[in-house]
């Protein structure tokens, strides 16, 4: 198994550059300086959410169940990651009523989960 590319320093955090690349296949090795994507770059923690978010194809239900986390703390997470890939994100508070309530009644929301969004 091979390790997978590290996007922090282990030591002081900060973004790794990488200067080598290698074809398996042909043997061709490449030596410069090249920006890690932007997904290497995001904690551990970040990374999983987003297999999670997408294994599940966006459904905040199925994604609450999976990770055993109400609504607000899958819009949380999810608010972080969109920061932390340098996205500006627009307040949780920004959801009207309406999409409130077809979430609930489309099952992907609970009534108390409802409520508390109804109250922001």
């Amino acid at each position: 198994m091979k390790n997978k590319i590290l996007g922090q320093c282990p030591v002081c955090s900060h973004s790794l550059e990488v200067t080598k690349l290698h074809c398996t296949h042909c043997n061709t090795t490449i030596e410069g300086s090249f920006e890690p994507c932007k997904f290497c770059q995001l904690p551990l923690e970040y990374k999983h959410f987003i297999e999670v978010f997408i294994k599940n194809r966006g459904n905040i239900k199925e994604i609450e169940k999976e990770l055993g986390v109400s609504y607000p703390t899958v819009r949380g997470k999810l608010e972080s990651v969109i920061t932390a890939l340098g996205y500006s994100s627009k307040p949780i508070s920004t959801i009207n009523k309406k999409e409130i309530l077809e979430k609930l009644s489309k099952g992907e929301i609970t009534a108390e989960e409802a409520v508390s969004l109804l109250k922001e």
